[in-house]
């Protein structure tokens, strides 16, 4: 009798041992990081499904003045999660992530409407592979680059209200040239799983260097019809690729 009541307590610290391995082992951080000309507060809806959901989700808010100061803004988000992070990147956000990816907190990367380089690549030299329909972009005297109002809506965000892509406009955070010729390190993706949303009607990165960057990175692949700011008119099956990759990476 006493040998059975052993056992079963043994057992018993083994399944729960077993139970407390395979929830750290849960992917529940996620990070997401925007891209020019938009700032971190429009992830608010993809941020809302994924709280709904049972994830912990922080937004990194870079400050767009260097490529090595946006990774080290996220990395510095990194460091305050606990656990594995699955790492979101919006358009130039996706040249943030490839470097910061390579934390060894983050086990997997999502690339919406992104830039997915390799090493030594720029935006500028990716984007110059296949121009995009977008041709608003103006730079500053002080060399700082800003989307011009009156196309913000066409080449960024056609698909949601005009009183929002106006706000949008007037509010976008302009990123330093510099950023744009920054060359790429060694990317996370490859070493790491990676997922990507080919927005179709994109006018500011060209859905074709969309498919080309996602195909070389050996990307899991999702097309969603919208334009540029598909996390945030589409950001239900923005949030359910998320969620699908997080699923996945957990075990």
């Amino acid at each position: 009798m006493m040998k059975k009541t052993y056992a079963a307590l043994a057992l018993s610290v083994v399944l729960s041992v077993s139970a407390q391995n395979a929830l750290a082992e849960q992917v529940k951080n996620v990070v997401l990081v925007h891209g020019a000309f938009a700032d971190g507060s429009s992830w608010g809806p993809v941020a809302t499904i994924l709280d709904n959901a049972g994830y912990k989700v922080s937004i990194v808010q870079e400050p767009q003045t260097s490529l090595a100061d946006d990774v080290a803004a996220t990395r510095r988000i990194l460091a305050q999660q606990h656990g594995k992070t699955l790492l979101v990147g919006h358009s130039y956000g996706g040249m943030t992530i490839s470097d910061a990816g390579n934390d060894p907190a983050v086990a997997g990367l999502v690339y919406v409407a992104a830039f997915e380089p390799d090493t030594g690549e720029t935006l500028l030299s990716l984007a110059g592979k296949i121009p995009p329909a977008s041709k608003s972009v103006a730079e500053t005297a002080d060399h700082f680059l800003y989307l011009k109002p009156e196309n913000f809506q066409a080449d960024f965000a056609a698909d949601l209200p005009k009183k929002q892509t106006d706000m949008m406009a007037r509010s976008q955070v302009m990123p330093a040239a510099a950023a744009f010729s920054a060359p790429a390190g060694s990317p996370a993706w490859r070493t790491k799983p990676s997922w990507a949303v080919v927005a179709t009607e994109d006018r500011a990165i060209n859905p074709e260097l969309e498919r080309y960057m996602a195909k070389r990175a050996h990307s899991t692949l999702v097309e969603i019809k919208g334009s540029h700011a598909i996390y945030a008119s589409q950001p239900e099956k923005v949030a359910a690729l998320i969620k699908e990759a997080a699923q996945s990476l957990s075990h």
